[in-house]
């Protein structure tokens, strides 16, 4: 028969290690609240406001732990991405109207309009965005609001009357007596 040692001679159990002074509890502390902030930033992140949560990472990289800066380094540079993606600069105002009718033949007609208003709050003189403005009002079913801008693209330059007349972006329009007569004033 196998003998068996008995219990007052098994090896002692050791004791957990404790760590001097009250430190730890401060870090769980700290690293608590960097969590809670991570999390608030990224919130950020998924509502769209980049520029906010790239101010609450970057404050929080400070005193980050270390097992954490490399990902919020990472969602740093998402955020710097995502802020410059939305920031297109032009050289001239024809560039950015370039840009908008580009938009507009994509489908993004409220962004298209934006840049349309940001060139006209520049130069109210812009007879090329009033056209621009009235193609996009045809191409989303606002008969009222193309009238408007295409008058005026007319007033300020009479060729749009000619070019409006050959474009196909204005079909929609062309079974409204007022369209036909702003284009065809002469009948």
């Amino acid at each position: 028969m196998a003998q068996t040692k008995p219990i007052s001679q098994a090896a002692p159990k050791r004791a957990p290690r404790i760590i001097a002074g009250s430190a730890a509890p401060a870090h769980d502390a700290a690293r608590a609240q960097t969590l809670v902030n991570y999390e608030a930033a990224l919130q950020l992140m998924q509502q769209g406001k980049y520029d906010k949560a790239h101010a609450a990472f970057d404050k929080m990289l400070l005193n980050s732990p270390a097992d954490l800066a490399e990902r919020i380094r990472m969602y740093i540079n998402a955020c710097l991405l995502q802020v410059s993606k939305g920031k297109t600069t032009f050289s001239s105002h024809e560039e950015e109207y370039d840009y908008a009718i580009s938009l507009l033949n994509d489908g993004h007609y409220e962004d298209a309009r934006t840049h349309f208003k940001a060139i006209l709050s520049h130069n109210a003189k812009a007879d090329y965005v009033f056209y621009g403005m009235a193609v996009l009002a045809s191409m989303t079913g606002d008969c009222n609001t193309c009238l408007e801008h295409l008058t005026e693209a007319i007033r300020q330059n009479p060729r749009n009357r000619i070019q409006a007349r050959a474009d196909s972006d204005f079909q929609d329009m062309a079974d409204d007596p007022r369209f036909t007569e702003l284009l065809y004033p002469e009948v």
